[in-house]
């Protein structure tokens, strides 16, 4: 069974190699414009969609103890919709390992304490400034930026990674 954008896929490449006059040339750069409208619409859409207020709110205002994204149109719920619920499953700081499908890092990413896999989690995943995470956590943004150094530290020592 083929797919519909497989289909599209194939009918551009047979124009592309079908193209051979000047008209088959327009149509050829008129369906590529097309393609090109589509993917720059899907794009707008999506990041539309995403409220940068959002950025701006702490985890307390969010916490309203559902299992669904507060706002319907967020990028989890539309992959919640397609079947794609593994990311929503495991986002969360103490899960941060279950995101990577590398065993060294899965590794070195379970031996973390977990104030440290949440320290990660927000500046690496959800990045959060210092300043938002130090004053999720009541702490200082100084102190916020060297436990993050560290960690990365930690984690590159573990996986193997020289530091540059």
């Amino acid at each position: 069974m083929v797919l519909k954008h497989e289909v599209d896929r194939i009918v551009l490449h047979i124009l592309e190699g079908a193209a051979r006059t000047e008209k088959d040339f327009r149509n050829l750069i008129q369906e590529w414009d097309r393609i090109d409208h589509n993917r720059e619409l899907r794009e707008r859409s999506y990041e539309d969609s995403w409220d940068s207020s959002i950025l701006d709110k702490t985890m307390e205002e969010f916490d309203t103890g559902a299992v669904i994204p507060t706002p319907i149109d967020h990028a989890w719920w539309r992959q919640l919709q397609s079947g794609n619920y593994i990311d929503t499953i495991f986002d969360c700081p103490h899960e941060v390992a279950e995101l990577t499908s590398h065993k060294k890092v899965f590794q070195a990413l379970e031996t973390l304490k977990p104030e440290q896999k949440e320290v990660l989690y927000y500046r690496a995943i959800r990045q959060w400034s210092p300043q938002q995470l130090a004053a999720y956590r009541g702490q200082t943004d100084r102190n916020i930026r060297q436990v993050y150094a560290t960690l990365i530290a930690k984690l590159r020592r573990k996986i193997g990674v020289q530091d540059d």
